[in-house]
């Protein structure tokens, strides 16, 4: 019976549950906490300083690069069968619902995910969240909400500003490497992109944000014997977040596929 329930099987089961319901109490919390006053603006203000304009070299790197090799990429394929005109419509169209939100999201994940946990981490372990606590301070108020709502913010500001460098990374090397006029490039995305396929995407950013900075406080507050704790807090929060980026791209993918079916 011992090596059953020792078993890696329901170990993780167990982990998962765990995992699940202190994501529960927490959300609870900080829903519970955000109309409440005071509110610290200016904490959440250098949070969207820190998620938003420190990670923007970072995203603009990714995402002009990302451009530029899926339009090498497509070129070269489609130029076989004589298909190479489509490469602004595919490369457009695939950024906007898909790579920009997606590969951004990933990004964040990995740099600010990883910040949140040792940062609260090394707050706990240091009794800094206990000294808040005795101030008569929520915590959540305090620590949780403002990186909460900075990634909330700037997040979908990141990814609406790689959209845009994606598709001017595919267009250099359009107009470089497969030899396509700019003005018909240009001509061919405006042409090809709906507001459909812009907020497809976009809207999956307001989610993505939530399935980072969530998990990444989460695992922050649950440091609990000592600093070695603080990194394996971190590495989880940024495999956690990342995972759910990637799943849950798919259920909000089919979700917006549905509300498009229905309008």
């Amino acid at each position: 019976m011992e090596l059953i329930l020792n078993s890696p099987l329901i170990l993780f089961f167990h982990e998962m549950v765990y995992f699940f319901g202190g994501i529960g109490v927490l959300s609870y919390q900080i829903i519970r906490d955000l109309f409440k006053g005071p509110f610290y603006w200016r904490l959440t203000l250098d949070q969207v300083f820190h998620v938003g304009n420190r990670s923007l070299p970072l995203i603009v790197i990714t995402a002009i690069s990302t451009g530029m090799v899926m339009s090498l990429q497509f070129g070269l394929g489609l130029e076989k069968f004589g298909g190479k005109l489509y490469v602004p419509k595919l490369v457009s169209i695939t950024v906007l619902r898909e790579m920009g939100p997606v590969f951004t999201s990933l990004m964040v994940a990995a740099r600010v995910g990883a910040g949140f946990a040792s940062e609260i981490g090394s707050m706990v372990v240091t009794q800094q969240i206990d000294a808040i606590r005795a101030l008569g301070t929520s915590p959540i108020k305090k620590i949780v909400i403002p990186r909460v709502l900075a990634t909330f913010i700037s997040l979908p500001i990141l990814v609406a500003l790689s959209n845009l460098i994606s598709n001017f990374g595919g267009l250099l090397v359009g107009y470089s490497e497969l030899k396509l006029d700019p003005n018909f490039y240009i001509l061919k995305i405006l042409t090809t992109v709906t507001l459909t396929d812009y907020f497809s995407g976009f809207g999956k950013s307001f989610f993505f944000a939530i399935f980072i900075a969530v998990p990444s406080c989460y695992f922050g507050l649950t440091v609990k014997n000592g600093t070695k704790e603080v990194g394996i807090a971190t590495t989880k929060a940024v495999v956690v977040s990342s995972i759910l980026v990637l799943v849950g791209d798919f259920f909000l993918s089919k979700l917006f596929w549905i509300l498009e079916k229905m309008t």
